[in-house]
C-alpha cells in the first residue's frame, strides 16, 4: 500500500498542465528506492567473490615465506604428503564450503537482515506490512559499507572462529602456534568475506 500511494503521487504531478520536473524526479528517486530497499535482493555475485577470496589469502597466508613452513612444522605435514593429496578434490571442497560460509555471511554483517528475518525471509517480502517497506525506504543502506562489514566480519572471526579452532586444538593438542596461525587465517577470511557481502550492494 506504501508504493501504492508512492506511485498515485507520482501519477498526480504528471497530470498537472504545468508540470513540475524536479517533483517528478524526486518521485521517481523516491520510489525506485523503495522498491530496491524493500526486496533487498540477493548479491550472488559477492558471495561467490566472497568464497574465491579463500583461496586468494590461502595461496598468500599459507606461503613458506609467511606462515607456511610454520604451520608444515606444526602439523608435521610434508611436501611429499602434500604432493599425494587429491588437489582437484581438496580446492573443490575447499570452494563449496568457502562458498556456504559466505552465504551465511549476510546475517552476520548487514544490519538490514535482522528486518528482514522479522518478516520470515525473501519469500515473505510481498505481503510484509507497510512498516516493513517504510523502514528499509528510512535505513535500506544504513551501514551497508567496505569498512563495517570488515568490522563485523573481524568481529565474527575473534568470536566464532578463534574459539571453535582453539576448544578442538586444545583436546587434540595442537600447539598455541597452530591454532594462532589457523585461526587468524579463518579471521581473515572473514573480515574479507563480510567487507565484501556488506559493501557490494
Amino acid at each position: 500500500m506504501h508504493i501504492y500511494f508512492k506511485l498515485t503521487h507520482f501519477l498526480t504531478t504528471i497530470s498537472y498542465k504545468k508540470i513540475n520536473f524536479l517533483k517528478i524526479k524526486n518521485n521517481l528517486y523516491l520510489l525506485s528506492n523503495q522498491l530496491n530497499y524493500k526486496s533487498m535482493p540477493f548479491n550472488f555475485y559477492a558471495v561467490l567473490v566472497a568464497a574465491f577470496s579463500s583461496l586468494v589469502v590461502g595461496f598468500v597466508w599459507y606461503n613458506p615465506k609467511v606462515f607456511g613452513t610454520i604451520w608444515m612444522n606444526e602439523t608435521g605435514m610434508t611436501e611429499e604428503k602434500a604432493r599425494k593429496g587429491n588437489m582437484a578434490k581438496i580446492f573443490g571442497l575447499t570452494l563449496i564450503y568457502s562458498f556456504m560460509l559466505a552465504l551465511i555471511m549476510p546475517i552476520l554483517v548487514i544490519h538490514q537482515m535482522g528486518a528482514l528475518s522479522m518478516i520470515g525471509g525473501f519469500d515473505m517480502v510481498a505481503s510484509a506490512k507497510p512498516s516493513y517497506a517504510a523502514f528499509m525506504l528510512d535505513y535500506g543502506t544504513e551501514f551497508r559499507t567496505f569498512q563495517h562489514g570488515a568490522l563485523h566480519g573481524f568481529m565474527s572471526g575473534l568470536f566464532l572462529a578463534l574459539p571453535v579452532i582453539a576448544i578442538n586444538g586444545l583436546f587434540e593438542h595442537k600447539s598455541w602456534k597452530y591454532i594462532a596461525i589457523t585461526a587468524g587465517y579463518w579471521t581473515v577470511i572473514m573480515t574479507i568475506m563480510g567487507a565484501i557481502v556488506c559493501g557490494w550492494k
